[in-house]
């Protein structure tokens, strides 16, 4: 509802529906900054609405380039109707510029950017204490960014249409400050961190403050620290995507600081928005329930008998070996491993453990036609604790021979056998399950390979400081995942890693993370 309100304002300034260009059948349109702006901006403040309904309030609002406008509205600054004709005019004047220019992200401080400028380039951005983004004129933002490169720093060129917060946006703001005179302006309701100045908002009420937020740096890393220093602990992300929440954590000092997405691109809206809702509430925020599940029939039962401490309670699941010690045997301390056997007449070893969705629940999130299959990576993860056991500090070889599909209800054995070494230190190493319930039935091999003693030497033609590598071309990850699952490849959270790919010529190039409160603790 506050999406359709917010679009129907905008809509009266716009040549064509908001909603049409945002779910149309053109997906290019939305990249024409004029349409970009004005839906961030409807995007932030429903978001804004849904979650303000279900009693999150903010103690202090920051917003993002256009995003501070959507602040200034939501904190009282602006009126709909008024916020509404500065953002469409913000991006109308803006696509009416001549396109050309370039924005490129460094990996480098302020203070390493700041003497290598030129007239025709400033920082447009400072997101992080080594995360800036330079904006002007193609050529010499270019220049910049291979001077870094040089350096070994990672550069990165932003796709976008125009050289935003630069001098090539100086020929708007004439037109744009007539626009911002016309309308009306009260006090912030809700304290509000400027990210023009990186300290607290004094003049969001001021017309000449938007025109020139156009053209000066975004200091998002101050503005974040500032927030910090004033005792902020909890940070919601309201937008498309958790970029400003990976680049806040550069800039956070203090333990235990909360970060939250309301949405992450490539994963379900819903589910996200829920997630982010709950880890408000665990960690302290206070959540209207009543509102939440209003109509939804859900109804209150009665708690335990003692308080809540507000602890977490779950534990994550381990091998659980005992004393293995007391039969001779050692434990591998290893999240998928429970015991390692060493073999005396050849210096090989013997590595045992158990799989099972109930041992380890992520698993789960692998499917393949239905069913859970034993990811290939994890082979590979055997493999490299087999190495470590035996000095052998590299997986040469390692080849897959046979799926491991795993039960729903029990587990499988499976063992990692580690051969003697050869001349050149090399050994053999084999992966084997079999049903824990079926001790007659034969062993399977599932992978085999060589292990070594040392990593070869990487080969030439990949440049790791540059990123993306040169000439290569921006792949579109929407709806990925769900492509995949329609071809029977079921990735769950957990393995839905995958946030941005390129590719040049038969190449392909890609950047996975590992999604939010994942643990890797004990995998190597």
């Amino acid at each position: 509802a506050a999406l359709d309100e917010v679009a129907a304002e905008l809509d009266r300034h716009l040549d064509q529906p908001l909603r049409e260009v945002m779910w149309g059948e053109d997906p290019d349109a939305l990249n024409a900054t004029s349409y970009a702006q004005p839906a961030l901006f409807a995007v932030e403040v429903a978001l804004f609405r849904l979650v303000e309904a279900w009693g999150v309030r903010p103690d202090v609002l920051v917003g993002h380039s256009i995003g501070e406008l959507a602040a200034a509205h939501v904190a009282g600054v602006l009126s709909l109707a008024d916020a509404a004709r500065l953002v469409v005019a913000r991006g109308r004047l803006m696509q009416a510029l001549p396109e050309g220019g370039a924005m490129v992200a460094v990996q480098a401080s302020e203070d390493e950017v700041l003497p290598v400028l030129t007239e025709g380039v400033s920082i447009a951005a400072v997101n992080g204490p080594r995360s800036v983004v330079v904006s002007g004129v193609e050529g010499e933002v270019l220049a910049i960014g291979e001077h870094f490169t040089a350096l070994g720093r990672k550069t990165s060129r932003l796709s976008v249409s125009h050289a935003f917060h630069s001098p090539l946006m100086e020929p708007m703001l004439d037109d744009f400050r007539a626009v911002a005179a016309e309308l009306s302006y009260a006090e912030p309701r809700v304290p509000a961190v400027s990210t023009v100045t990186g300290e607290p908002a004094t003049d969001w009420q001021s017309p000449e403050y938007w025109v020139g937020q156009v053209r000066a740096a975004v200091r998002f890393s101050d503005a974040v620290r500032t927030a910090e220093e004033s005792g902020v602990r909890t940070f919601l992300e309201l937008g498309p995507d958790g970029v400003l929440t990976a680049l806040a954590q550069q800039t956070l000092t203090s333990d235990g600081a909360v970060r939250a997405s309301a949405l992450r691109k490539g994963r379900p809206e819903a589910e996200t928005l829920v997630a982010a809702l709950g880890r408000l509430h665990v960690s302290g925020s206070d959540i209207d329930w009543n509102a939440y599940f209003e109509g939804s029939g859900a109804r209150r039962v009665d708690l335990p008998t003692y308080p809540f401490q507000r602890r977490r309670y779950w534990v994550d699941a381990v091998t659980a070996t005992g004393n293995v010690s007391a039969m001779g045997l050692t434990a591998p301390q290893h999240p998928l491993l429970g015991v390692v056997v060493s073999l005396a007449d050849s210096g090989g070893a013997v590595l045992t453990g158990r799989l099972a969705v109930t041992a380890q629940p992520w698993l789960a999130d692998h499917t393949v036609k239905g069913a859970v299959l034993f990811p290939g990576a994890g082979f590979v993860e055997l493999a490299v604790r087999a190495g470590d056991q035996v000095g052998c500090g590299a997986v040469e070889e390692l080849a897959l021979q046979a799926p491991l599909v795993l039960p729903e209800r029990g587990g499988v054995a499976v063992q990692v056998v580690v051969g003697a070494a050869d001349e050149s230190g090399r050994r053999s190493v084999r992966i084997h399950s079999r049903a824990e319930d079926q001790a007659d039935l034969p062993w399977v091999l599932h992978a085999d390979g060589v292990l070594a003693p040392e990593a070869a030497e990487v080969g030439a033609g990949f440049e790791s400081a540059v990123w993306p590598p040169a000439g290569a071309t921006a792949l579109d990850l929407g709806g990925a995942y769900e492509t995949l699952a329609e071809r029977g490849f079921g990735y769950g959270p957990v393995f839905q890693g995958l946030t941005a790919a390129w590719r040049r010529g038969e190449e392909l190039y890609a950047e996975v993370a590992l999604p939010e409160e994942t643990d890797p603790k004990g995998f190597g």
